[in-house]
């Protein structure tokens, strides 16, 4: 990756020799992981909605697996942006439509029933790392939480304001000051206003 950074760099500019620790941690890792298996997810939705349905039972449902498919790749997408706590709550509210379509999906007489309480207890699992994701976040990027500073003692002066008293007396005016020019050369008079009759 190096090699590559310091390829579309000048002449002049500097190499990059290593990189350094990443500032991600690791809930923004795990909302990139599930971002990224969010768009997965969503992408087969999008293109096997009758393989999905068949497994499942729940055949004629086709147009539901492709709309749930184009939400979990938006979801994703907003996973993956800055805005990753967004992207992880909308994801659990995606997972509780999933769980209520899955357990409409339990009855009695869905042959497959058995496929559909595996992808339910998938869905549970995902669900907890979306919910756990995150708080996480919420609780690593959110301001305002614990102490706040108090920076009451600090005058902005760093030997003091005793040290700081005086230290402009003996400053002088430039003998040449630079020549401004004056407001009516640079600006033109506004024409005159006509009456309205």
């Amino acid at each position: 990756m190096n090699y590559l950074s310091n390829i579309a760099r000048s002449e002049g500019d500097p190499k990059v020799i290593r990189s350094g620790p990443s500032s991600l941690g690791s809930s923004d890792r795990l909302a990139k992981g599930l971002g990224w298996f969010s768009i997965g997810l969503g992408l087969a939705g999008l293109i096997a909605p009758r393989r999905i349905t068949r497994s499942l039972g729940m055949e004629g449902q086709e147009a539901i697996v492709r709309a749930f498919g184009a939400r979990e790749i938006g979801t994703g997408i907003v996973s993956l942006s800055v805005d990753k706590r967004l992207g992880l709550w909308s994801r659990v509210a995606g997972d509780a439509l999933d769980i209520a379509t899955l357990t409409a999906a339990m009855g009695r007489d869905n042959p497959k029933r058995d496929n559909v309480q595996l992808a339910l207890a998938m869905v549970l699992g995902v669900t907890a790392l979306d919910v756990i994701g995150a708080r996480a976040l919420g609780s690593r990027h959110e301001y305002g939480r614990g102490e706040r500073r108090s920076y009451r003692d600090r005058s902005g002066f760093p030997k003091g304001i005793q040290a700081a008293r005086g230290m402009a007396r003996d400053f002088g005016t430039p003998s040449e000051p630079r020549a401004m020019p004056t407001l009516a050369s640079v600006s033109e008079p506004a024409p005159p206003r006509q009456a309205l009759t």
